[in-house]
């Protein structure tokens, strides 16, 4: 049975202005993150399930638009008070390794789904049920999701808490990632505005 802890918590000012950092250890000793901007709100606070991403977060891959959806995560939640939970779920849930090798093999012309089940794995392996502890922990009960994911709704919902409004992130495709969106769109049911995605 998933477990979390509280470890520590800290002020960390960013550019986006401060937030409360909340670092949380599960059973497997992966830590994750919970920033919070303001007073928590146990009813409709704004909300972004990130999953991360080194490629793009950290090395700025134009493959996917995960750092995008992150910054702008930050930039709403930093108006209002609000949560931005980072889960240790790197490739969707396949980790690092595999996920440069999904990537080798869109290079030889797989979308992101293709590459993800020729490597073995479902499209998308990535639970949100740590997700959903953080935010039982931190007193969040109902709340405004930032997504265009159906998935994360779906997993977030089945732990009892309740989403009652769903903010699209929209990012506009670069040449490097229109096919990923495609994909994402197409086949795993992403809320993507027609920004150039199709």
């Amino acid at each position: 049975m998933m477990e979390i802890k509280r470890k520590v918590t800290s002020n960390l000012p960013t550019k986006y202005g401060g937030f409360t950092a909340f670092v949380y250890e599960d059973n497997n000793k992966l830590n994750h993150i919970a920033l919070v901007k303001g007073k928590i709100k146990s009813e409709n606070t704004l909300v972004r399930v990130h999953s991360e991403c080194i490629t793009g977060e950290v090395f700025h891959s134009l493959k996917c638009d995960c750092s995008e959806q992150l910054n702008e995560s930050l930039r709403k939640i930093s108006k209002e008070d609000g949560v931005l939970i980072y889960l240790r779920q790197e490739g969707r849930g396949i980790g690092l390794l595999n996920k440069i090798k999904a990537y080798a093999l869109q290079d030889k012309g797989l979308d992101t789904v293709e590459a993800n089940e020729q490597l073995g794995f479902k499209a998308d392996m990535r639970d949100y049920t740590i997700g959903a502890m953080i935010l039982a922990d931190l007193g969040v009960k109902t709340f405004r999701l930032l997504t265009n994911n159906p998935r994360k709704i779906e997993g977030l919902e089945k732990y009892g808490l309740k989403i009652t409004e769903r903010i699209p992130l929209v990012i506009k495709p670069n040449t490097n990632n229109k096919k990923y969106l495609k994909a994402k769109k197409e086949k795993l049911g992403h809320y993507l505005e027609d920004k150039g995605v199709c």
